[in-house]
């Protein structure tokens, strides 16, 4: 049974590689082809040899690993230096496309005529009076509709974009359009494209819009056609972020909050987690387990469900701490910037000290009884044991941890997206950003957020991102070392 298995899975696998590089080759993504027909090459050559024993362990987690992570980090690198967000989604040919097409008015006088949409070969077009015309077959006398077949209802629904996209030219008069696969009439653009110039003209007022190397065509007095394409911009996304002051702002405040954020959110767990570990690793406690339990129990529950949790408790009319221990106070916990800013901090820390707990907890296990017993004999007190033999002790092991928990705080944004959304939004600055947002939200609203989404802009901004994460993780590791060998 089990050597009919490998058979088949190989078999499923190629199946989809197959469905993937047809696509590919019809897309004409040439590099993505040739690395998806290579891995495939490989996956085969790999598992239907008997030898390469680690590499069929490995192949899975390789290929994972190319696909959800390396890929990743070179699209991200890649859209940094681009202009790519919206306005700027496709190639040069689109936006000319889209130009002409938004510039389209109906031409005096055309009828509205009866229309069929028919199908042949993949091919839409349009079958008006007897003559058939598509994009690339222009609509003239005589033309035979043979071999087109008209489209069922089912089948226009589904290509119903495609349907409004479509223009069938007719010589010398436009191009016919329709919106609702019934009727169509006779449009033309009042703007025209130059190929060979690579310039739109308005004909009736005489601009020129020509290609001013950032992806759009502009006139000479700055007016810009819309959309534009997608181009390389070189360092200019980092430039903005650094120089503009409608960006550099915004981003130098959240980097200040998100520092603060994450440097305080570790230090109050850890101080939190410590003093209980401490309490609780008092010999003949009784009870000791319960307090455990109870103390790891906002550890178990899942961090954006707390985070959800505690906005309704906070609620400024009707939220449990408002209602119920302020007596029916008003106090704004989510929509005044300070009090968001400490509520975010107070619910992360809530949602992060049981997590201390275990790992001081387990710290304070290791530590040898004997150094306690003999320090305590030598005269010090609880305060200096603690000070000049346990905490010296714990920070050594714990370092690494306090390092990887800052890193991940510093992008902590389930907390903050679902408590406050990063609010409330500060009016004064240019761009979406609130007083609790982190830079990873505000990463978050300029790549997906409002109406004028910059991918390439929030790429950027998540190098820099990993830049300061990476400085501050090395400096951590290196003081995490010097610890363990003093």
């Amino acid at each position: 049974m089990t050597r009919y298995v490998k058979p088949l899975v190989l078999g499923v696998v190629d199946a989809f590689a197959v469905y993937g590089l047809v696509a590919l080759a019809g897309q004409r993504s040439w590099w993505a082809f040739a690395a998806m027909l290579a891995g495939t090459l490989a996956i085969n050559v790999i598992y239907l040899g008997r030898r390469r024993v680690p590499a069929k362990y490995l192949a899975p987690g390789v290929v994972l690993l190319l696909l959800y992570q390396v890929y990743v980090v070179l699209y991200t690198g890649y859209a940094a230096f681009t202009n790519y967000g919206d306005g700027h989604n496709g190639t040069r040919q689109d936006a000319v496309a889209a130009i002409l097409a938004a510039s389209e008015v109906r031409v005096p006088g055309s009828p509205v005529q009866p229309v069929r949409v028919v199908e042949r070969g993949g091919e839409l077009g349009f079958l008006v009076g007897g003559r058939v015309g598509s994009a690339t077959r222009p609509l003239i006398p005589g033309a035979e509709p043979g071999g087109w077949r008209p489209l069922p209802y089912a089948e226009i629904v589904a290509r119903q974009a495609e349907i409004t996209a479509l223009r069938v030219p007719v010589p010398g008069q436009g191009s016919l359009r329709t919106s609702d696969a019934v009727t169509v009439a006779t449009y033309h653009s009042t703007l025209r494209y130059d190929e060979r110039a690579g310039t739109v003209t308005d004909p009736g007022t005489g601009t020129v819009y020509r290609d001013d190397g950032h992806g759009r065509f502009a006139a000479p007095d700055g007016r810009a056609l819309s959309p534009g394409w997608k181009v390389f911009v070189g360092l200019e996304n980092f430039r903005t972020v650094l120089t503009d002051p409608g960006i550099r702002g915004p981003f130098l405040g959240v980097l200040g909050w998100t520092f603060a954020f994450a440097g305080l959110s570790v230090g109050l767990m850890f101080a939190l987690g410590l003093g209980l570990a401490l309490v609780l690793d008092r010999p003949g406690l009784r009870g000791h387990r319960a307090y455990r339990s109870l103390i790891v129990l906002p550890y178990a529950f899942p961090a954006f469900m707390a985070a959800i949790l505690w906005q309704g408790l906070l609620n400024s009319d009707h939220g449990f701490v408002n209602a119920v221990l302020l007596g029916g106070g008003h106090v704004p916990w989510l929509t005044d910037p300070w009090l968001a800013k400490l509520s975010v901090l107070a619910v992360n820390v809530w949602i992060g000290f049981p997590y201390m707990f275990l790992i001081c907890t387990g710290a304070l296990k290791a530590i040898p009884p004997a150094l306690t017993e003999a320090a305590q004999l030598d005269g010090a007190n609880p305060w200096r044991v603690l000070r000049h033999v346990k905490l010296p002790m714990l920070l050594a092991a714990t370092a690494p941890v306090l390092v990887a928990t800052f890193a991940f705080t510093f992008n902590n944004f389930n907390v903050i997206y679902m408590l406050t959304g990063g609010g409330p939004r500060d009016a004064s600055s240019p761009v979406d950003v609130g007083s609790t947002d982190l830079l990873i939200s505000l990463v978050y609203k300029l790549a997906f957020g409002g109406s004028a989404r910059n991918y390439g802009l929030a790429c950027a901004v998540s190098i820099l991102i990993f830049a300061v994460i990476a400085a501050v993780s090395l400096a951590g590791f290196r003081r995490a070392r010097r610890l363990e060998a003093s």
